[in-house]
């Protein structure tokens, strides 16, 4: 027979029992806290890696955007707004008068609100009465001074704000006077204003990217109407050395990819074919006055030479833009370095991540002579003042510094050369003729004439013709596609400096002047006297047309461009009653052209608010070259509203005689309006 025990075993056995389920719930408690920690460590161990990667994404995406950046960059440019005067001038509204609180009255006190109160008898209630007039004038009197302090406050403010306005809009007005004075400057083909003018709209320009270089150094020709200048181009660092950035979960750490180096090459080569062409397009979009023909750039890097170690400005790349060949261009459609190289002509480095340089055909400093000395000290010797036979020797001594063979030539008998050198390199060296002209003026296009004739006799590989001073046109345009190369005073400088050598030119340079144009004048013209009444001033132009088109910019006969290329239409001064005149030789227009439209348009500067309802009893006069009277033609008067109008055409019959058709269309947009009709482009 069993039976339970109750003695000690039981009470152990059940303290045992208690102590086993301590121990498991402790166990389990310890299993869930580390099943915890670990659940913990493996969601940090993801957001972690999630935060890396995102990280790593993100850098990658920024590295994109700038790729994204620089092979857009003339697309996006092309589409920034174009820079004109316009945009500098500043609005004359000023901001009303505005005292905030001091513009409320303080209000009085209302004596009907001061009434007694209390008092049952007559004594009580007359003091009552006295208490409340009292308090009824104090609050009046206190009234009243705070009322008198607002006042003087409010026009001690009024006085400060007059002041303050008037000082804003004098200074506004004289900025905006500066503007337009800089803007008749342009028309005027001012060369200090169109410098001015366009190194404003380059560096206006919102088209490029942070921490782009704009630097610029620029010169203006007005006898070729030509803007020659040096801009500074991003060095190679701007394109991105890391393609992209990927996290390594096992090591913990981002891992930088490199981009190609054919890629970022190219990527770098192009970046500065596009900035070259934005330039230009800045420039050309920029010139609503038509001073420019043609641009002369140099693109250049500010970098360590790798030849002498020292830092120089180093060129990549050089073009000279005809504008009638840049606005042809589609430049949204464009590859940027084949545009460059083939439809502009221009030269752009091979390899410019290494800084192989290109030459510049014409440096700001060829224009009027103006150097900018590196390093003028005082210690550098004067080019000009140098001896001859000294500095032909150190010609001779900066060919040899550029690793050439080079002597100077005897005195007599030197067949026009002053330097005899040999170029080593394989394929493009060979030997060099070098004649040195130590002049201030400029170099004569016979000069640069005679030496190719001696490259030809002596049987040279090429001609270098280094001068003090600089080059005209003429000279540029006759050595185009010849083996001859001009070194001018600026590029002498510069390239002394870079190989260690020392020269300067003079304080200051006297400017060369202008070239005489070759083109002979027509003998057989007519002269067109252009007359109204009214008071209005009127622009009147001719177009040398084909059909209903320009020939070209330079067939738009305007107060910006006085004559055609070949003289067949100019501007003249009109004689009474003429209030304008063109000068027109029929015979020697291009074969190309069969209309002479005749326009007339108010003068902006001189009437800037005048419309054509002041234009009419208008007439031209056909007058021969002695000024005598052939006839007269009538045109049309101008209507309120109109700014522009058509005022005519020559037009060429089969026969080769020209006749009259009267116009009449009329414009309120005045030129801006009228010109894209003839097929010329107005930004």
């Amino acid at each position: 027979m069993s039976r339970r025990s109750g003695g000690l075993v039981g009470v152990w056995a059940e303290v045992q029992r208690q102590q086993q389920r301590q121990w498991e719930a402790e166990a389990r408690e310890r299993r869930e806290g580390e099943r915890q920690v670990r659940a913990q460590e493996r969601r940090l161990a993801r957001d972690h890696r999630a935060y890396r990667q995102a990280e790593a994404r993100r850098a990658t995406d920024e590295l994109d955007a700038q790729v994204d950046c620089l092979q857009g960059l003339l697309a996006t440019g092309c589409r920034a707004p174009s820079f004109g005067a316009a945009t500098l001038m500043r609005s004359e509204d000023v901001e009303p008068f505005s005292p905030g609180p001091l513009a409320v009255p303080v209000p009085m006190p209302d004596p009907r609100l001061y009434q007694a109160q209390g008092g049952w008898t007559a004594g009580r209630r007359a003091q009552a009465q006295a208490e409340a007039h009292a308090r009824y004038e104090l609050d009046r009197q206190t009234a009243q001074a705070a009322e008198a302090q607002r006042q003087r406050q409010l026009a001690a403010l009024r006085r400060q704000y007059d002041h303050w306005a008037e000082s804003l809009l004098a200074e506004v007005r004289a900025h905006n006077a500066g503007v337009a004075e800089a803007a008749a400057g342009v028309r005027r083909r001012d060369p200090d204003a169109v410098v001015e003018y366009f190194s404003a709209a380059l560096y206006a320009s919102a088209a490029w990217p942070e921490g782009f270089p704009r630097q610029v150094s620029a010169a203006y020709d007005p006898a070729a109407r030509q803007l020659v200048l040096d801009w500074e181009l991003p060095n190679y660092g701007v394109v991105p050395a890391t393609k992209s950035v990927r996290y390594l979960v096992n090591a913990d750490e981002d891992k930088e990819v490199p981009r190609p180096v054919t890629q970022r090459r190219a990527l770098y080569r192009d970046v500065l074919a596009q900035s070259v062409l934005l330039v230009l397009h800045d420039l050309f979009a920029a010139d609503e006055h038509g001073v420019l023909d043609s641009v002369a750039l140099n693109g250049f890097v500010d970098e360590h030479d790798p030849a002498t170690g020292r830092q120089a400005q180093i060129f990549l790349a050089t073009v000279m833009a005809p504008r009638a060949t840049f606005v042809e261009l589609r430049l949204a459609q464009v590859e940027a370095v084949s545009c460059l190289a083939d439809g502009l002509r221009g030269q752009l480095a091979a390899r410019p991540d290494q800084l192989t340089a290109v030459r510049p055909a014409r440096r700001p400093h060829d224009v009027g002579n103006h150097v900018v000395t590196h390093g003028g000290d005082g210690e550098e010797p004067d080019l000009y003042a140098m001896d001859p036979l000294v500095f032909e020797a150190l010609v001779a001594d900066l060919f040899r510094a550029m690793g050439m063979q080079a002597v100077t030539t005897r005195r007599s008998n030197d067949g026009g050369v002053d330097v005899d050198a040999l170029d080593p390199t394989p394929i493009r060296g060979g030997k060099i003729v070098v004649q040195v002209k130590r002049y201030r003026n400029t170099v004569p296009p016979t000069a640069v004439r005679d030496l190719y004739g001696t490259v030809q006799h002596r049987g040279a590989n090429k001609g270098v013709l280094v001068t003090t001073s600089g080059f005209g046109p003429g000279s540029h345009t006759f050595a185009n596609g010849k083996p001859l190369e001009l070194l001018a005073g600026g590029e002498l400088v510069d390239l002394l400096h870079r190989h260690g050598l020392r020269g300067r030119l003079g304080d200051t340079a006297a400017p060369a002047p202008a070239a005489p144009d070759p083109r002979p004048e027509p003998e057989q013209y007519n002269v067109l006297g252009m007359s109204w009444t009214g008071r209005v001033a009127l622009d009147v132009c001719a177009l040398v047309c084909s059909g209903n088109r320009v020939l070209g910019d330079d067939y738009f006969v305007f107060f910006n461009n006085e004559r055609t290329p070949d003289g067949s239409v100019r501007a003249q001064d009109a004689t009474p009653p003429d209030k304008a005149a063109l000068r027109v030789a029929f015979d020697d227009l291009p074969p190309a052209a069969d209309r002479l439209a005749l326009v007339a348009a108010v003068d902006p500067v001189a009437n800037p608010d005048a419309d054509l309802s002041g234009f009419t009893d208008a007439r031209i006069r056909l007058l021969d070259p002695s000024m005598a009277e052939l006839g007269t033609l009538e045109v049309s008067d101008g209507r309120s509203g109109e700014t522009a109008l058509v005022l005519g055409s020559f037009r060429r019959r089969a026969s080769g005689d020209w006749d009259f058709v009267l116009g009449g269309k009329g414009y309120t947009g005045g030129l801006e309006q009228l010109l894209p009709d003839y097929g010329i482009a107005v930004e």
